[in-house]
Formats: C-alpha cells, structure tokens, sequence
C-alpha cells in the first residue's frame, strides 16, 4: 500500500503585496493644491496616491519600490491614473496633475483613451495634466510622443516634473515642448538665502519664454520663499505651506498664506558674496565623443549609437580630422519610422547624405560668454543636436546644449555678482536694480546714503590696510542695522554705502550703527590720538591742520509713490541729503523734496543742485 504525502499547506498571500493591494482595490488618492501666485487662488489639484491604514509601504516611494520589486510597476501607474481621472469633473478640482513615467505614458500609446467621469464637459480629458516624472534618461521619445499626441488631441497637456533634480533633461523640454514644468524643490528650498538658486530660477524663467511653458516652484515650505518667488514673478507653486496632501479638496489658500501674498513690501534678494571667475571657455563644454570618417555609412552610425547609448550626435570627418557632418540619434530614428524599408535602402550609403553638414564648430578656447548666441539662436538644432568642439580646426568633441545652459547661467552669475572686494556687499549694478524694483512697485521706502567724516586723512595717516579695517568696520555697523528680508544694504565705493530701507523703525536703526560706529572706530586710532580727539594730517589741498576723530554721516531721503520715476533721481537726492549730513553735528539729515523738485526728479534728466534743495533740508535729530 503506497502512502501519498501529505499535501503542504498553501502560505497565506502576503498582505502587503502590491498586487493584492490592486486585487482589491485598496488604494485611494490624495490631493494636493496647485495655486496662482497672482490671483491668490487654486487652480488645481496633484493626485498623490496613498495606502490603506497599516500598509506596510506608508509613502509612493515605498509603494512604487515594492511594485519594482514584484514586477508590476506599470499596472500600478495605470492604477493610479484610473483612481485620479475617476475625480475629474469634482467641484473644485481645476486642472488635475496625474504622475506617468515615461514608461507608462508610452505603454498606453496603443491603447483606448482612459474616459474621465461622465459628468466631464468639454473634451474628454480637457484640464487633465500628464506630469511625467522620470528616473531614468529617456532614450527613445518616438513612443512618448505618439503617446502625447493622442493625449493632447483629447485635451490634456503635459508637464514635466522635477526640472533640474539631475534625472531631467533640457532635450525633454526642447523635444516634447510641455505646456508646464515644474522646478524642483532644491532651488525653491531658501531661495531667499541663495543667490545661486536665484540665478536659477530666473535661467529656467527665460527658457519657459523660450519654449513656451508655465512654471510652477514646487516644495514651498516657508513664507520667505514664497515672497522671493512672487516678487520674480513665478506664476504657480505648490508645497506645504499651501496646504499638504490629503483626501479632501483644498477650496481656499490658509489666511496666512493670504496675509503673505498680500504684502506690500519688496523682499530683498538675496545677493552673491564673491567676485566673478573670469577665464572660462569653451573647453570646460567638452565631451569626448568617439566620431567617424565621412565615408560612414549609416549602418556604423547606428552601431555606434547602439554602443554609446548616452551619445546623442556622431561627428563625420574628412582625412585630416576635420569636422564636415553631424548626424543626431534623433535625426536617424526618424528617418527609420517614417521610412519604409530604411535600412535596407540606406544602411549601406553613406550617412552624410542625412547630416547636417553646417554644424555649428566651436574652437575650445572660446570664451564661454560668446556662446550665448547658440541659446537665442532661431535654428533650433543646436539645442537639439548639441555642436562640434574643435582645436586648431580639428575636432576634439562635442558640446551639448544642456551643458552649455548650465556653463552660461554659471558664468553669467558670476558675472552678475558686481560685489564690492573688500566688504562682498553689492555694487552700484545691484543696488540701482533694487531702487527701480522698489519704484516700480509704488510702495514707500527710504533711501540713506551713509559716508565718513575725515575718512581720508585717517587713511593716508595709518596707511590703506587700516582704513580698509575702517570700511570693514562700517560695513558690520551697517549691515546689522539693516532687516535682512526688508533693508537692502550697498557699497558703493570706498567709504560711501547706500541702504534702501523699508523698516517702520528705521529712524532707531540708523541712529544705533551711527553711535555704533563712532564707539567702535575710536579703536581704531592710536591712543594719543584718541586722546587728542583727532590727528594732525595734510588735508585735500596739502595743507597741515587738525583732523577730528572719524564719524559716521547718513543722509536720509523719504521716497514717495510718484516721488521720483528713475533711481537715478533717487541716488542723487540722497547724495544730496549726505552732503548736508556731513555738515551736520548730528550727523544724520533727512531730505524732503518740495513739490517743485519732485517735478524736477522725475524728469528725464536729472539735475539736483544743493542750493534747489536748501531750503527743504530739515535736521532729523530727532527726526520730524
């Protein structure tokens, strides 16, 4: 008698399978609300999905890691995309954001459109957005952009989600042109702090121009941000701080938020500490590509891109290396699907014959500033196609436009600095950028031009590293009378700094650096001289006399809405107001403008004189 064994007992299913998860339709979506700095309200919503209650994956990347891991990533985008379009035509969604990879958008290419809710007007998917988030390079878009086509012929529009994390790609703005771009929350996260970030965010401002999309700042966590943001101008964000995701529809920003976008003042950018790098060139664009003959025949072309996946263009060249055709791994893809029987017609002719055979040839020793021409170029196939590097005429690589975005933008913020060397304050460029800021916005604010009293003699008399510790000394005095996110402080040239102040308390402010300073720059002198109160020195005209002690002068200039129209106009009334301020006992005037002078501030050209304003000078010390 043959005994069978017992069968063994089936495991139960794992709880926390993806698969089971979708099985059972246990998942459910999140919104988050996208908001229009502008008008202060909510015009859509980003679907973020979300477990059930003791799910082992708390967050999508958990979830979606899981989903790699058992093989069944796309069936959970295509998920997520039906759990998110089931709210489409909810009151009070707007537009609604759904996440794809470029995997996944290509895989439904073939298939039927997705149907929103039956209630939606218009076209079948009008206010839907495809937000293509994308961990890995995208090597074939033909499919993705058959894809969009179709999406986009229903009414939807793309986005593209992360600009600038690393994992994005200039060449996907350029090829699949999406109606909106999201910048990643790195250069959101203290922009107020970060001139880099600034520089940034307004490179990706003239590229949405160029290409034609909106922005939207993701990660928006702190109201300093937020402000930075509004005041350049960003017209959509999203992030915590406008509310985080859950299962209800946002239906109004938080009244804090409201508060924030509602004031008037202008926040002060944050500005570069250093002096500009000079010396950079093309050189540092320099990929080194492998390239063929021209006598290439398109089959060796397609080998190379088939060995060299991150090459995107191949160099043809004559016998003495000399560049005569680029071809794009775009251009033969193309060519391939559009044409039947391609390989077998041309994969033996020479690939010449579909080349560009005017690249754009740059020599490696060309200042990286003169490159700016290939960005605003109207032939668009330098961003697509990149351009050949050469040395001497003869080819040593190439150059991507994604690399030379980056160089350019690197340059020009080093360029743009204009800091003063000894303190890193901003220079004369900055400072005249914030007055016009400040005018342009019609809010008032207050203009101080802070100079020293017997600078000089101290300076020829302890030699140029002591008065360089002076102006130091000055700059500290000043800097922390200022509110970083309301006063703007410059320096201007030696011992004259400039500060734009929108400070209620800027009265005390000014008066404390002004004590402070005649404390501290005491120090500064020998102490005979200190005892003496002054030193005995040759004056502007070479003569011997008497040198008091150096102090601090601040003229003060009250900037009206309507005042003045020009920041010139701004800068020489408070050189004005300075001039009576280092005649001063007190060392600080303000200067209020009669009727008749504001006329002649706003004019065209501006011609202040000392004797218009006389008799307009008031002492502030106290201040009236």
């Amino acid at each position: 008698m043959t005994v069978l064994p017992m069968p063994t007992p089936a495991s139960p299913p794992d709880p926390h399978a993806v698969r089971l998860l979708l099985q059972q339709a246990r998942l459910s979506m999140h919104w988050q609300p996208i908001v229009e700095l502008a008008t202060r309200t909510i015009i859509g919503h980003e679907g973020l999905v979300r477990t059930p209650p003791g799910c082992a994956w708390r967050s999508p990347d958990l979830l979606f890691a899981a989903a790699r891991r058992e093989g069944c990533t796309l069936e959970l985008e295509h998920a997520c995309l039906r759990l998110a379009l089931a709210a489409c035509g909810q009151a009070g969604i707007g537009r609604l954001f759904v996440n794809l990879s470029a995997e996944a958008l290509a895989a439904l290419a073939e298939e039927a459109l997705p149907q929103p809710c039956p209630r939606h007007e218009g076209l079948p998917l009008a206010g839907v957005v495809i937000e293509l988030t994308e961990h890995e390079r995208v090597h074939d878009l033909a499919p993705v952009q058959q894809a969009l086509a179709r999406w986009r012929a229903a009414g939807a529009t793309l986005a593209l989600d992360d600009f600038g994390d690393g994992r994005s790609s200039l060449r996907l703005w350029s090829e699949l042109r999406p109606e909106w771009v999201k910048i990643d929350k790195y250069f959101v996260r203290d922009v107020q702090r970060s001139s880099d970030k600034l520089k940034t965010i307004r490179a990706l401002q003239q590229l949405a121009d160029t290409f034609g999309s909106q922005l939207i700042a993701e990660g928006v966590e702190h109201p300093d941000e937020l402000l930075v943001l509004r005041d350049l101008g960003l017209p959509y964000a999203q992030g915590y701080l406008f509310g985080r995701p859950q299962a209800a529809l946002a239906d109004a920003l938080p009244e804090a938020v409201q508060r924030t976008l509602q004031a008037r003042h202008i926040v002060v950018l944050p500005q570069d500490r250093h002096i500009a790098n000079r010396g950079l060139t093309a050189q540092s664009l320099l990929i080194e590509a492998p390239a063929l003959p021209q006598t290439a025949s398109h089959a060796q072309v397609a080998e190379l891109f088939h060995l060299h996946p991150d090459l995107e263009s191949v160099a043809l060249l004559d016998d003495q290396q000399r560049p005569v055709g680029l071809i794009a791994r775009h251009t033969l893809q193309e060519l391939s699907l559009s044409q039947l029987y391609f390989r077998e017609l041309y994969g033996r002719r020479p690939a010449l014959i579909h080349a560009n055979t005017q690249p754009l040839c740059v020599e490696v020793h060309t200042p990286i500033e003169q490159l700016t021409q290939v960005l605003t170029s109207p032939d668009q196939r330098y961003l697509r196609e990149g351009f050949i590097l050469t040395e001497n005429g003869r080819y040593r690589g190439l150059g991507t436009s994604e690399q030379l975005v980056r160089r350019v933008t690197e340059a020009r913020i080093e360029a743009a600095r204009h800091a003063n060397p000894l303190t890193a304050l901003p220079g004369n460029v900055p400072l005249t950028m914030h007055i016009e800021r400040l005018l342009d916005h019609g809010e008032p604010f207050i203009a101080c031009y802070a100079d020293l009293n017997h600078f000089k003699a101290f300076n020829d008399h302890y030699g140029y590293w002591r008065g360089d510790e002076m102006i130091r000394l000055l700059a500290q005095c000043l800097t922390a009378a200022c509110d970083t996110r309301l006063d703007f402080l410059g320096h201007v040239g030696g011992d004259d700094f400039v500060l734009l102040m929108q400070s209620s308390d800027w009265q005390e402010r000014i008066e404390r650096a002004i004590l402070t300073f005649n404390e501290q720059a005491k120090r500064l002198y020998d102490e005979g001289a200190r005892a003496a109160g002054g030193i005995w020195a040759e004056d502007r005209h070479g003569v011997q006399r008497f040198h008091p002690l150096t102090t601090l002068a601040v003229g003060v200039v009250r900037v009206q809405p309507g005042t003045y129209h020009q920041a010139e106009a701004v800068a020489s009334a408070a050189a004005l107001a300075k001039h009576h301020a280092k005649q001063s006992a007190q060392g600080l005037y303000l200067l209020e403008p009669s009727p008749a002078a504001s006329a002649a501030a706003a004019a065209p050209v501006v011609a202040v004189t000392a004797a218009a304003w006389a008799a307009t000078l008031l002492p502030v010390s106290p201040c009236q």
